[in-house]
């Protein structure tokens, strides 16, 4: 299974001919991501999740395009999107996925407050906007870097309390050259660490 990061909180799985892309946002190269995939998945509706144009664009190409995400959001994107909800398991381009979670990461005063899922796929944890601790083993973790919602000691506690056998950074467009090497010294101490350039892919 190969892992491809187009930038900011956007990877692509791929296994053969099953594509499977986890929020092309706005700040990622979304287009780039949905080429050729089979299936999205979506963790919430902020738009450095989910770039609506590009998904339009990319459902328009390939009609049999599906897109899975909470049900507010799928309500919202049309009948392009199918309705899932924490807990429970699904088939997306050929992989199993548990959707977790429920809520997006609080930034202050309850805000967001907006539903947020997480991805179980094959062992790979996406979290989207949280830091929820799944109860199923992880095998590649996902750890989000920065955001008004995490620093870097919400993120060393997430990857404890997951415990996977590998971590790569996410949701870190915000962070300059220093912040994302100091980011990565703090990381590299805790699990088998590394980051994925843009546009690279790694075996997993």
């Amino acid at each position: 299974m190969k892992l491809t990061h187009f930038g900011h909180a956007c990877v692509r799985v791929q296994d053969g001919d099953q594509v499977l892309v986890i929020d092309p946002g706005t700040f990622s190269d979304a287009e780039a991501a949905l080429s050729g995939a089979t299936a999205v998945l979506v963790s919430h509706e902020h738009p450095d999740h989910v770039d609506v144009e590009a998904l339009k664009a990319a459902r328009a190409a390939n009609p049999a395009l599906t897109v899975h995400t909470h049900a507010a959001l799928a309500a919202e994107l049309g009948e392009e999107a199918v309705a899932v909800a924490a807990d429970e398991t699904f088939t997306a381009a050929g992989f199993t996925v548990k959707a977790v979670g429920g809520m997006h990461a609080e930034v202050i005063d309850g805000l967001p407050g907006c539903p947020n899922l997480g991805y179980l796929v094959n062992g790979l944890y996406h979290p989207g906007d949280s830091l929820f601790v799944p109860a199923e083993e992880v095998g590649t973790l996902l750890v989000p870097a920065a955001g008004p919602w995490v620093k870097i000691s919400d993120a060393i506690s997430f990857v404890r309390a997951v415990r996977p056998a590998r971590a790569f950074p996410i949701h870190d467009i915000q962070l300059s050259k220093i912040g994302l090497e100091y980011f990565d010294a703090w990381l590299e101490e805790e699990t088998d660490y590394a980051r994925i350039a843009v546009g690279a892919s790694v075996d997993l």
